[in-house]
């Protein structure tokens, strides 16, 4: 049924796609640069990631554009850059103001995209992005928050923390902060994630469960936690990458930095531990793993190996958790990725969405409503998060960490 919905939703790339047929990748590139080059083939415009038929401000474009970036700085084509100066050039107006959103939303997630915007701005010094960064983190000003000051996922989402949220708004307002001079936010940075923790965190098996219902009003949410039912892969691989990018940005003398750190080092241990043998990956519904029906799925295990790349590097967590990255990272190449017979390479086995609650289709958060959402290839959260990881891989090849 997976490889079916894979291959109806596979019909989206042909809004994308008329110069697939043209062009060869050389199978001699590093994955980072196959990735990138087989998206844009994909997507001859930027604003078309994401299987998007039309203008959208998402942090799904933020995150590849992120990635994209992260490879013209390392390998310097200045097509990339060019592709990705596209899509600021098509959503910011002169005045700052951004095609598409609306503040009074207040949807985290569309914060995110603004953590690529520092870059265009830093590149091409045009106003109109400064004034877009402004407009994003202005937000952040007036978006709801509970009475302990965790900021609600959306505003159509009363009183609720989403793991996801914290890498659509953390990372972004760290930075804002490092960037200009505002060290009185590292605080609410970091109150951010103690509390996603807090409101999350199951003791029976030491993960973070996707979300969780403050004032414990939603069909979803447990009655006396608040927390929703299961442990979701990609919402804690969201969780993990808002860690170790956040951590870029806050002093290391920043109270509260080292419970971020302690909660890393347990994910680290959490994910050696659920690690699929076989494969090397992690399952779409961790606190199920291996179970019947589940799978393993690219965009969590993408996002683990980045960060758990990142964390090592960055002396976050003990360098033995290398080997449990490496191992995944095989295992994306061996088990996921695909290539046609032009060297276009496909990331398949992703699930598109998930989510909790909601009105139109209310999502139950039951271990069978997230075996239920579509699978499909080269879903942007399995893209970015494998370019990123790719680059941390070819980072160690580079510094003779790894046999070439």
């Amino acid at each position: 049924m997976k490889k079916l919905l894979s291959k109806l939703l596979l019909g989206g790339l042909l809004l994308c796609s008329p110069s697939l047929m043209a062009q060869k990748i050389s199978d001699q590139l590093p994955w980072s640069v196959r990735m990138v080059e087989s998206e844009m083939l994909r997507c001859p415009e930027a604003w078309q990631l994401d299987f998007q038929p039309t203008l959208k401000w998402d942090y799904c474009h933020g995150l590849e554009l992120q990635a994209f970036l992260d490879v013209y700085d390392t390998y310097n084509d200045p097509r990339i850059f060019e592709y990705a100066v596209a899509y600021a050039d098509t959503m910011i107006r002169p005045d700052g103001s951004i095609v598409a959103y609306k503040l009074e939303d207040y949807n985290i997630d569309r914060v995110n995209t603004g953590k690529y915007l520092f870059r265009i701005y830093d590149q091409t010094k045009e106003e109109r992005y400064k004034k877009a960064i402004d407009l994003l983190r202005s937000q952040l000003d007036t978006h709801p928050r509970n009475e302990d000051g965790g900021f609600w996922h959306k505003k159509i989402y009363p009183h609720q923390m989403w793991l996801d949220g914290l890498y659509m708004g953390a990372p972004f307002y760290a930075e804002y902060a490092y960037r200009n001079s505002q060290p009185q936010d590292y605080a609410d940075v970091i109150r951010q994630f103690l509390l996603a923790a807090k409101h999350t965190y199951d003791p029976t098996n030491g993960l973070y469960r996707h979300a969780a219902d403050v004032s414990k009003q939603q069909k979803w949410a447990d009655p006396v936690t608040g927390q929703s039912a299961h442990s979701w892969g990609r919402a804690m691989g969201w969780y993990t990458m808002a860690i170790v990018d956040a951590l870029d940005f806050i002093p290391k003398h920043e109270t509260g930095r080292d419970s971020m750190l302690y909660i890393l080092n347990n994910i680290a241990i959490q994910l050696k531990h659920l690690q699929d043998s076989k494969t090397g990956l992690w399952y779409q519904v961790l606190d199920k793993s291996g179970e019947k029906g589940n799978y393993v799925e690219s965009t969590c295990s993408s996002m683990f190996i980045y960060a758990l790349f990142k964390a090592v590097r960055n002396e976050y967590i003990d360098k033995s958790f290398l080997n449990v990255a490496l191992k995944g990272y095989q295992g994306i190449l061996d088990n996921l990725i695909e290539t046609d017979k032009n060297g276009v390479i496909s990331i398949t086995q992703g699930c598109a969405v998930a989510g909790v609650g909601g009105e139109k289709n209310y999502r139950s958060g039951t271990y069978e409503y997230y075996l239920s959402e579509p699978v499909r290839s080269n879903d942007p959260k399995a893209v970015g998060p494998f370019i990123m990881a790719s680059l941390e891989w070819e980072r160690l090849q580079r510094f003779g960490y790894l046999p070439k």
